[in-house]
């Protein structure tokens, strides 16, 4: 049996954290940031996680992570 592919653009979005869940970065902190408040920008810089109900499908496009 062939090897999976893993997704391109999904590991460059995601990755695994130390207790299993998925981790990516916030959207909106890339531009047009002159009408976001600071408190909305600095929470913007944290990572979230991935809702459990998307974790199937990306281990499906992460197999080997």
């Amino acid at each position: 049996m062939p090897k999976q592919k893993t997704h391109s653009g999904a590991k460059k979005r995601f990755r695994k954290s130390a207790n299993g869940h998925y981790k990516c970065d916030h959207s909106g902190h890339d531009h047009i940031l002159t009408k976001k408040t600071t408190k909305r920008k600095r929470s913007l810089r944290q990572d979230q996680y991935i809702d459990q109900t998307k974790e199937a499908e990306l281990k499906k496009l992460l197999p080997y992570q």
